[in-house]
């Protein structure tokens, strides 16, 4: 009898060590990989992604696990995307261009300069029916490829060139390095300046050496990179043409075939990343403002810019790809919040 009783108990404690074991590896079977180009530490889509863990793995209860990449999966979006399109990463942070190649011609409506009026503005619009409705464009023409999880942002971006700028006469004839979607070209075409092509990591010695006359970006990115130290990029000038959307993406598909807790735990943190990400840009705003500033660079308020007339530029620009890509509600979604 006493062996009999002790059998069993070496079988029920087996038994308990493998129901156990299974609990526990289904419990932490879901690990995510997220990544950002970023590099610098201290980039928003750094704490973003930090806060993304943080939240992820706490609400999880340690079910989820979620593994960072700074700029380690790829310094270039494009890498990213294609990580993310191949599975090796879970969620990543782009700029919306990358979708107009892949037949997503809609999203180049975040390219538009001076859509947005300011950061309320656009957190109104990216977080009420029209972002919902730019997620729903993108989940339809993607086939669930890309879930738009967060909308991130770059800050606003303005030009820095040789001489300051207030209005788009002193465009003219100017190089100025740009992003490389066309309404942001035809944009700084219409101003009359020369949009040019020029790699991020080579700007720094393409206005140092005169190769641009100027570039345009947000004052965070280019305090990071001293381009306000060169002598085309000393005078900031702003502009504010770009409040500027990033995506916190993820694939459709792997979302959809998670459980209804595991997708309630990273929407959770999810919303956490994004609240995170845009504070620590708001704030890097104003520091790096002052950075720029106290390294001597030469700034032209906002309220001493000609706005009205770049947007004489911006505009008919805004309602003609509307016209063109069936997104004239959408436009009119974006102008009506900001009355």
């Amino acid at each position: 009898m006493k062996k009999a009783l002790k059998m069993a108990s070496v079988a029920l404690l087996a038994a308990a060590t493998v129901f156990a074991g299974t609990i526990s590896v289904s419990a932490a079977d879901l690990t995510l990989i997220i990544a950002s180009n970023a590099t610098d530490l201290t980039n928003p889509y750094s704490y973003g992604l930090d806060k993304f863990k943080e939240v992820a793995e706490d609400v999880s209860g340690g079910a989820i696990e979620v593994i960072v990449h700074k700029g380690t999966l790829g310094e270039n979006e494009s890498e990213l995307v294609e990580k993310l399109t191949m599975g090796a990463a879970d969620m990543v942070v782009s700029s919306p261009g990358f979708m107009t190649a892949i037949g997503v011609p809609e999203i180049d409506i975040f390219s538009l300069e001076y859509l947005f009026n300011s950061f309320d503005h656009w957190e109104a619009c990216v977080d009420g029916d029209f972002g919902e409705a730019m997620r729903e464009i993108v989940l339809e023409k993607t086939f669930n490829q890309f879930r738009i999880m967060g909308y991130w942002s770059s800050s606003v971006r303005d030009v820095y060139a040789k001489q300051a700028v207030t209005k788009p006469d002193d465009l003219k004839g100017l190089s100025i390095r740009t992003q490389s979607s066309a309404v942001q070209q035809d944009f700084f075409k219409g101003c009359g300046a020369i949009p040019t092509t020029v790699a991020w990591g080579e700007l720094y010695q393409a206005l140092q050496q005169g190769v641009v006359d100027g570039a345009e970006n947000d004052y965070t990115n280019l305090t990071l990179k001293e381009h306000h130290k060169t002598p085309n990029g000393k005078y900031i000038s702003e502009t504010h043409h770009d409040f500027t959307t990033r995506l916190f993406l993820m694939d459709g598909n792997r979302y959809n075939a998670l459980t209804d807790e595991q997708k309630d735990w990273i929407d959770q943190a999810s919303a956490a990343a994004t609240e995170e990400e845009r504070a620590i840009t708001y704030k890097m705003f104003e520091e790096s403002k002052q950075k720029a500033i106290d390294d001597g660079a030469v700034i032209t308020e906002f309220a001493d810019i000609d706005i009205d007339a770049f947007k004489d530029v911006a505009i008919p620009i805004q309602d003609d790809f509307a016209a063109k890509n069936n997104m004239t509600e959408q436009l009119e979604m974006v102008r009506a919040a900001a009355e």
